[in-house]
């Protein structure tokens, strides 16, 4: 299943979104941009950057409304960082707002932190990785599997909160029931319906902008609704792991003992690769590492309303820092371990690709017209950071020549060019000055004028500009009129076309001096041929009279 889709009909070869995704996970082919899912970590910043709206998001909307309509039972896992994402008075109106779509309980996916938490904790108390990695950010797992595989040892073996949550409500009230996650989050729709290592664990995914559809389509507010309580356990700090070094604080509340690693967070995909490089470089060793897609955590996730992105996540980390209590879990309120399997191994998912020789790149090169360095100009408007780069990820497939914006302009003058060369009409483009902006080489041979020099020029220094002016003040098109200019031996059937957009003018003249000229002579052809008729029809008139006298 596709998380992410493309509609093809409003894609509209802008490469914004090639230019957006770090790991180059979107495919170009006969001018559509499409998702690569084996390649994608659904960080959905393509999904945000789109200006025509060409990406649209698989729902699980219809999957959860048939749950509640066949009366199943059915339990929400709610994200911490609805805290920042949805409008209400107090908290628990959230909970009332969900139990009145029909949902039988509202559970925290913070629940599941806590778990988390305690494994993590674990895994730091062993002291037996050289260096641990979190593993609640499904799209940093993605981002490791595929791209940094010799980073795989160091990933902590722990499922997320949000399988842990599922797990727990599972575990609780039975499996027959239903358990719907609601986040901000896009990847973790494919962690829970799509990674057979946790499947089981979350029936549906729901972003909060399809809840807030959702509501305002059943006419429910937040603001209105009845505040409840929260099912389950009080979470406490595990709260905090939607906020940069929320995780942090979380393992950090419940460590006994000084820990041997070095603790630091990293936010922001940019800053994960380079992150990444140096540990795959051996230059960071002995830390605990909170690692997270998006920048300033959850509460930043691509799967918040447009309109609430200027929420600065810095206000909404000071206030959630404030307001949630610094303490762990009792562990006498949790499951007991065995009862809850929290192991996930990770593996190395990379995918090989075909790297094309010095002589191949080259050759992809010179058909763009790049036959040495100084003509790749490596301005990125394709998507890709470099020509080299843009021609590399064409051999594999991932994008087209086509795309060299550069090239195809250079290409589209040059045709212009040929065009003007080459038509046996006169062209001329002018302003509403009467500026010569333009004109064809046929123009310039009959009014006698360089280029260099017409473009210098006002059409009136050389020729009646008044068709022009009469296009210019009426709007109206000027269509096969006729126009002679003695001056220059030349008889036209003359076209002037309005461009609004642009206020100019085209002029296209054919040339029918010569059609004039057999014009004048087929005329003199045929009068001087009705007076030879005529001449012999007056002397046979002579003959005859002269006969009959």
């Amino acid at each position: 299943m596709s998380v992410i889709d493309f509609k093809g009909s409003k894609c509209k070869n802008c490469y914004r979104c090639v230019r957006e995704c770090a790991v180059k996970a979107i495919q170009v082919k006969n001018e559509q941009a499409m998702i690569m899912n084996d390649r994608c970590i659904l960080c959905g910043h393509c999904l945000l950057v789109c200006p025509q709206n060409a990406k649209t998001l698989n729902s699980d909307l219809p999957k959860v409304k048939r749950f509640l309509r066949e009366k199943q039972r059915v339990v929400v896992s709610l994200a911490p960082s609805y805290l920042s994402s949805l409008d209400y008075y107090q908290p628990e109106q959230v909970v009332g707002a969900l139990k009145e779509l029909g949902f039988e309980q509202v559970r925290e996916t913070a629940e599941g932190a806590a778990y988390v938490s305690q494994a993590y904790q674990q895994l730091i108390t062993a002291n037996q990785m050289d260096n641990i990695i979190t593993t609640c950010c499904p799209a940093v797992n993605d981002l490791i599997e595929i791209y940094y595989p010799d980073l795989v040892k160091f990933m902590a073996p722990v499922i997320s909160p949000m399988i842990a949550s599922g797990k727990i409500i599972k575990e609780e009230l039975g499996k027959d029931v239903k358990v719907v996650f609601i986040g901000p989050c896009i990847a973790k729709k494919k962690e829970a319906l799509e990674d057979t290592r946790c499947q089981g664990a979350i029936d549906a995914v729901l972003t909060f902008t399809e809840l807030e559809a959702w509501l305002k389509e059943e006419g429910i507010s937040i603001a209105h609704s009845e505040a409840c309580a929260f099912s389950g356990m009080d979470p406490k700090v595990n709260r905090l792991y939607p906020i940069s070094s929320g995780v942090l604080s979380s393992v950090l509340a419940s460590e006994e003992k000084e820990s041997q690693y070095r603790h630091f967070y990293v936010h922001g995909i940019e800053n994960c690769m380079e992150l990444f490089e140096d540990m795959m470089h051996g230059r960071l060793m002995g830390c605990f590492i909170e690692a997270n897609i998006c920048n300033g955590g959850c509460i930043k996730g691509p799967a918040i309303k447009k309109q609430k992105e200027a929420i600065s996540r810095y206000s909404i980390k000071l206030d959630m820092e404030e307001l949630i209590e610094k303490k762990a879990v009792d562990q006498k309120e949790m499951l007991h371990q065995e009862d809850l399997d929290l192991r996930k191994d990770f593996y190395d998912h990379s995918k090989e690709e075909k790297i094309p020789s010095e002589e191949e790149i080259k050759a992809l090169l010179a058909k763009i017209g790049k036959f040495d360095r100084s003509q790749e100009l490596n301005c990125g408007a394709c998507g890709y950071p470099t020509c080299r780069d843009k021609v590399i990820a064409t051999y594999q497939g991932k994008a087209e020549l086509t795309m060299c914006i550069p090239y195809m302009n250079e290409r589209a003058q040059s045709m212009a060019n040929t065009v003007l060369d080459q038509t046996p009409n006169i062209i001329m483009m002018v302003d509403d000055q009467m500026k010569i902006l333009e004109l064809s080489q046929a123009a310039m041979y009959h009014f006698r004028l360089p280029k260099s020099k017409a473009k210098e020029m006002y059409l009136f220094e050389f020729m009646d500009p008044s068709d022009f002016e009469e296009v210019f003040k009426t709007k109206q098109n000027i269509v096969h009129k006729k126009v002679r200019y003695p001056e220059y031996d030349l008889v036209t059937l003359q076209t002037i076309v309005y461009n609004q957009e642009h206020n100019t003018a085209l002029g296209i003249f054919v040339d029918i001096t010569k059609d004039e000229e057999m014009e004048k002579q087929a005329m003199k052809l045929k009068m001087d041929t009705v007076d030879m008729a005529q001449a012999v029809i007056n002397k046979q008139m002579m003959v005859a009279q002269e006969i009959a006298g």
